[in-house]
């Protein structure tokens, strides 16, 4: 019995660790440039985004390849944005394409 407890919470810190719920935007650190249905640049920073010289509050969910983004303020609060990592300098979203412009977010 021992053992199955301790192989129950192996799998749920595995479970943890892999989806992620932190203030860290994790591979999408950075400046990017959006093209697509609306062009712009966007940078993310722990715990914040900037778009157009707005800046908001975010928290971040990684889940496999996949950034949630989630604003808790401003126009999009209570809204999630999914951004799917196709490889570390492009990301696509609803949205378009992100091309990596720099790994510095400010």
């Amino acid at each position: 019995m021992k053992l199955l407890y301790t192989l129950v919470f192996s799998l749920f810190l595995v479970i943890i660790s892999a989806c992620s719920n932190t203030s860290d935007p994790g591979p999408l650190a950075g400046k990017w440039h959006l093209t697509g249905q609306v062009e712009m640049t966007m940078i993310f920073r722990p715990g914040e985004t900037e778009t157009k010289d707005v800046v908001e509050k975010v928290r971040y969910k990684t889940e496999g390849k996949d950034v949630l983004v989630t604003y808790l303020e401003g126009m999009a609060k209570g809204m999630t944005m999914r951004y799917t990592m196709i490889d570390d300098n492009t990301a696509v979203t609803n949205l378009g394409t992100l091309k990596k412009i720099s790994s510095n977010p400010d």
